[in-house]
């Protein structure tokens, strides 16, 4: 299983519990009610849209945390290009096991999909350049780990998890801190005194701020942000592979290959995240 490193076995199983009491609650009482304790059963995961499959290392996870006797027959790997009609795996099991955990499955299996399939889009569309696509924090809270995942199994890299391992001073930093200079000073004498190792990115919203950021000399990144493609050009003509740079702001895809070409490293989209459509899923009895 190819997992990136922040899918830990306690993140995953935390948030398979949560997510299973968020649902269940006291019990999942129409299955409870109408499906004998000992009835086996099995059910296939239909694909029902062309997709970039993503979520079936997580949805193996989720039956097996509920129910260890489940059996999964994977048919197909996250990552794979699949079509409408295929099947994507097999549970057999406890019919009562299956149906409880059906939802939870297919809405995180859809959700992955959906994301894994357009930043697959995005990265093809970068296919001759050596830009690499970004996401972004902007995930729904508690589902971050999944969602980021599914960017990496869509062929995306993952920026930041969180705000604990990255040093990102945004606008507002700067402004509140009193600019681009006494903020990274202040944070290079933060890192020392808490002996942390932390990559340092800054927020630009002109060629000024990008001078400023490059006279620092302790940037690791400098953010381009809503800046033209004339003015990221002479960004990256200015910065000459000093620091990496990372363009950002309002990035779709008619405009990500023109972005590319100014020679900038990274493109980060949160749209990749929160714009991208769920896959139509179904897990069907048979």
């Amino acid at each position: 299983m190819n997992r990136p490193s922040y899918v830990t076995d306690s993140r995953l199983y935390h948030f398979i519990d949560e997510a299973i009491k968020e649902d269940i609650g006291d019990g999942d009482h129409s299955t409870l009610a109408s499906v004998p304790a000992d009835l086996q059963q099995r059910a296939h995961l239909i694909i029902k849209h062309d997709c970039i499959l993503a979520g079936i290392d997580l949805a193996r996870e989720i039956f097996h945390y509920y129910d260890k006797n489940l059996k999964i027959e994977i048919l197909k790997n996250d990552g794979d290009q699949v079509k409408e009609g295929e099947i994507a795996f097999i549970v057999s099991g406890a019919a009562r096991s299956i149906l409880t955990m059906e939802r939870l499955v297919l809405n995180c299996m859809q959700r992955m999909s959906g994301i894994a399939t357009y930043t697959h889009r995005m990265v093809e569309l970068l296919a001759d350049t050596n830009t690499r696509i970004l996401d972004t924090r902007k995930t729904a809270p508690m589902f971050r780990m999944c969602e980021k995942w599914a960017v990496y199994i869509g062929g995306g890299q993952n920026h930041r998890f969180g705000l604990f391992d990255m040093i990102m001073l945004k606008d507002n930093h700067n402004d509140y801190a009193g600019g681009i200079t006494k903020a990274v000073e202040a944070t290079v004498k933060y890192l020392k005194e808490n002996n942390k190792n932390l990559r340092i990115e800054v927020e630009t919203r002109n060629l000024k701020e990008v001078e400023e950021a490059l006279a620092t000399g302790a940037v690791d990144v400098i953010m381009l942000d809503n800046m033209s493609l004339s003015e990221m050009s002479a960004a990256v003509k200015l910065i000459n592979g000093r620091v990496k740079v990372e363009a950002s702001g309002g990035i779709t895809e008619d405009m990500v290959h023109d972005i590319a070409k100014t020679g900038v490293d990274y493109i980060s989209s949160g749209a990749i995240i929160y714009s991208a459509p769920n896959i139509d899923l179904s897990l069907k009895a048979f």
